[in-house]
């Protein structure tokens, strides 16, 4: 049985006393505990505090103004999954938090804890007992190597999150408070290619609002992703696509598209070059090759997570075109 280390925990009962407390040496964050404490069981961190949002209040709205949506950071994914203003205006969200591992991780695990879920890979997430046996651990766990990519210098652990291709892709942001007051940032400038430290918040910095801004025309977008399992499994390969259309209905051109590929590296990738879609459409089969083609260039997969990574990569055209015809589908 893994056991948990000795540790305090702390109650705030605001957001103030949250971040005073988050001021010590050694302080973590806790919400849900759904990331946090399996990795203190495998002894991948050791703090000396947990500082729990339990009572902290106003975190858990979803209201939607004239110009964004804003999502607390303790939402649940469960019900971020069900919330009919998600559903009809975002509905790749709904679908991406519905997705993440089983009911009831849903209903623990939070949309902030999901933004900022630890990076992953298989040769760290691991016993202690497992890495020690390795031998020197990794760049992530007691040790100076890497073990996918000899010599490199950055930990490639990858970003595992469902939620957060599909955020990128809508163009979101996040509110962080801490010390010196609150600050709002795009999400594609939260996250680094490091799996040591895969995001630019600051210590003693909390993520309190996620906010989306809504669409001004006619928006289409999904989620679809491969695990092994249809629950308890993080993604082995995930992608996000928004379609911005010129009007509503059938044959209506595209105006601008986003694709993001997640489970990658510790960034999602973002990906570029997808001009030439602007003026088809989505029933054009044209478009669903183009992306596919595209996106499959542009991603290669690590040896960082479980699964070959020449057929996770072979599986980025096939979903890529999947994700397409569901749009279709759905239309």
């Amino acid at each position: 049985m893994l056991r948990l280390p000795q540790l305090g925990v702390e109650y705030p009962e605001d957001l103030q006393a949250a971040i005073e407390l988050l001021a010590r040496p050694g302080a973590r964050i806790v919400a849900g505990g759904t990331d946090i404490l399996p990795n203190l069981k495998h002894r991948l961190e050791a703090p000396e505090l947990l500082v729990s949002l339990t009572r902290v209040g106003g975190l858990d709205r979803i209201e939607e103004s004239f110009d964004w949506v804003t999502i607390g950071a303790k939402v649940t994914l469960a019900e971020l999954a069900e919330d009919p203003t998600i559903l009809g205006r975002f509905p790749s969200l709904a679908k991406a938090a519905g997705l993440v591992a089983s009911p009831l991780i849903r209903n623990m695990g939070t949309l902030g804890g999901n933004l900022n879920l630890d990076t992953r890979c298989r040769y760290v997430n691991q016993t202690e007992f497992w890495r020690e046996a390795l031998g020197g651990g990794c760049l992530k766990s007691e040790g100076d190597v890497c073990w996918v990519v000899p010599k490199g210098r950055n930990c490639v652990a990858a970003m595992s999150s469902d939620c957060v291709p599909v955020l990128l892709s809508l163009d979101a942001e996040v509110a962080l408070v801490g010390p010196v007051g609150e600050r709002w940032v795009p999400i594609s400038d939260y996250f680094r290619a490091d799996g040591l430290r895969h995001t630019t918040r600051e210590e003693g910095e909390l993520m309190t609002e996620i906010r989306i801004p809504l669409p001004r025309v006619p928006q289409r977008s999904t989620y679809t992703k491969w695990s092994v399992r249809k629950s308890i499994d993080f993604p082995l390969i995930s992608i996000a696509m928004r379609f911005d259309l010129e009007h509503e209905g059938a044959n209506a051109p595209i105006v601008r598209v986003a694709v993001v590929v997640g489970a990658l590296g510790a960034k999602p990738r973002v990906v570029r070059r997808l001009e030439a879609v602007i003026g088809m459409t989505l029933e054009d089969p044209d478009t669903a090759n183009l992306i596919a083609d595209t996106t499959h260039k542009q991603c290669k997969p690590l040896e960082n997570i479980p699964y070959d990574a020449s057929y996770r990569r072979r599986l980025i055209r096939v979903l890529s075109r999947r994700a397409v015809a569901s749009l279709v589908e759905d239309a």
